[in-house]
């Protein structure tokens, strides 16, 4: 185990600073400084090496927690990345990304702050990279097998990796002129800069992934003769159609989709020139939703010169401490304090969007929003308190209903559940023969960190599938939440 009285010595829980507010929304570069050496030992040597490590069960990776830590502690690492891939094909991504459950399930925060174990994870991944122990896996042998694997967000790509890796011929399709998906063109830099999913994907095209960016699967190819020209189709299409505010005015200019915003945002960061760019410069700017998306909404209106920026959301803002009826193990549902709310701005809890007002010539000027009251257990206005809040920019982020279905519906046949998911089996297999889903397209709206395990696991089923038995681990299935552990 790591330091045996470490917890009894160091029981404050350090994390590196972020960058000074003034600073870094002059730049799209991430926010926090690089990590503290001694202080990412000092953290990675509080882990207890539980008897019952419940960060195992709260990780839907199940990734071995308590033996990286424990290779941090002693600087071992090489070995400490060997156990981090062991579970994990992106830690760089989830490092930086994922909300955590594992620390909410650390066995340490039952009377004092969690283990840093995701700030110890991607310490671990940095130095991997930077001392050049990332290397590609290439398979010893092909089978002769193909796979399609449609979307190349981070289920896609983690079923490629995976598949890749057991000797099948992998071809990545992506719509999208880059490759990455929601890492690529959902996440601002300030995020995750975009360097590390270079490094990635290079490693993954010399083991010999193929990707194919700019062919949109059901327009440019059918979805039919895809399945007839592969020998298995993996869809990682993620959950795409936005949820929609139908309220009088929502035709105004400049009330769009969070996702048109940031798609625009990370496109001209990457040097693309973006004709008619959605930009929040000189405008005041309503967030309408208060989840990652509506903050990844917040930092960029930020960065790109906002006047004012509203954050608004329909429900209770959520208690600071863990509530009674969320208790250890669980993953509660917090306040948070995001990077993109020290930045500036107003969050408003309990506010519910009754109209776009607009101006003559057909744009948004307004929002008229009032409180929201629990009528019968449904969330409505509140009579008469209504007001009005300035707006030229307005950006729904109220979430995804699901994945887009018309061509794989049409084409393919394959069907799907009443909650608009692509249906599937415990084996991760669709209605289609031969078609698996991963990831948001199967499972809804998510964590990147269900992506990555549902990428993994699917690719298992594929290799069984093609072979008749998998060489693959299979970390999770649809069904599998332990005791109530593992966050939806």
């Amino acid at each position: 185990m790591a330091d045996p009285k470490g917890f009894l010595k160091t029981t404050e829980r350090e994390l590196p600073p972020r960058r000074p507010v003034p600073v870094r929304i002059m730049d799209w570069k991430e926010v926090y400084e690089p990590g503290d050496s001694a202080v990412i030992k000092r953290q990675a040597g509080r882990c207890m090496d539980c008897g019952i490590p419940f960060c195992h069960k709260g990780c839907p990776l199940g990734n071995l927690i308590p033996e990286w830590n424990d290779l941090t502690w002693r600087g071992e690492g090489r070995a400490a990345i060997e156990r981090l891939h062991a579970t994990n094909n992106f830690p760089e991504f989830t490092g930086r990304l994922c909300p955590a459950p594992c620390e909410s399930s650390c066995v340490l925060g039952i009377n004092q702050p969690a283990v840093t174990i995701k700030q110890v994870e991607v310490s671990i991944i940095d130095e991997a990279f930077g001392n050049g122990w990332v290397e590609p896996e290439p398979p010893e042998r092909l089978t002769g097998k193909t796979v399609a694997v449609v979307g190349s967000g981070p289920a896609g790509l983690a079923a490629a990796q995976q598949l890749t890796r057991a000797g099948h011929t992998v071809a990545v399709f992506e719509r999208d002129d880059r490759i990455g998906g929601l890492l690529r063109y959902g996440i601002p830099d300030f995020k995750m800069e975009k360097r590390h999913l270079e490094l990635r994907l290079r490693q993954m095209q010399a083991e010999g992934t193929r990707f194919r960016a700019g062919v949109e699967i059901g327009k440019d190819v059918s979805w039919s003769d895809l399945r007839a020209r592969y020998d298995a189709v993996v869809v990682a299409t993620g959950s795409t159609v936005p949820r929609d505010l139908a309220i009088p005015g929502r035709d105004l200019d400049g009330v769009h989709y969070a996702m048109e915003y940031l798609v625009e945002g990370n496109k001209a960061v990457a040097g693309d020139q973006v004709p008619h760019q959605i930009s929040a410069a000189g405008k005041h700017v309503v967030v309408i939703g208060g989840g990652d998306t509506g903050a990844d909404c917040i930092g960029t209106a930020h960065r790109q010169g906002a006047l004012s920026v509203t954050n608004l959301a329909i429900g209770k803002q959520p208690p600071s401490e863990r509530p009674a009826e969320q208790p250890w193990p669980m993953m509660p549902n917090l306040f948070e304090m995001a990077s993109a709310h020290e930045e500036g701005g107003e969050r408003t809890f309990l506010a519910s969007t009754v109209e776009f007002l607009g101006n003559a010539a057909g744009e948004v000027r307004a929002l008229r929003v009032a409180e929201t009251e629990y009528v019968d257990g449904r969330r409505v206005p509140k009579s008469g308190t209504e007001r009005e809040i300035p707006a030229d920019l307005v950006l729904i982020a109220m979430g995804f209903t699901g994945p887009e279905r018309e061509h794989l519906e049409s084409q393919l046949g394959t069907q799907f559940t009443n909650r608009g998911n692509v249906e599937r089996d415990a084996t991760y297999a669709t209605t289609t023969p031969g078609v698996f889903v991963a990831g948001d397209a199967g499972r809804g709206q998510s964590l990147i960190v269900w992506a990555i395990a549902e990428g993994r696991a699917a690719a298992a089923e594929v290799d069984t599938f093609l072979m008749g038995e998998t060489v693959l681990p299979a970390p999770v299935r649809p069904t599998d939440v332990a005791i109530g552990l593992l966050p939806a």
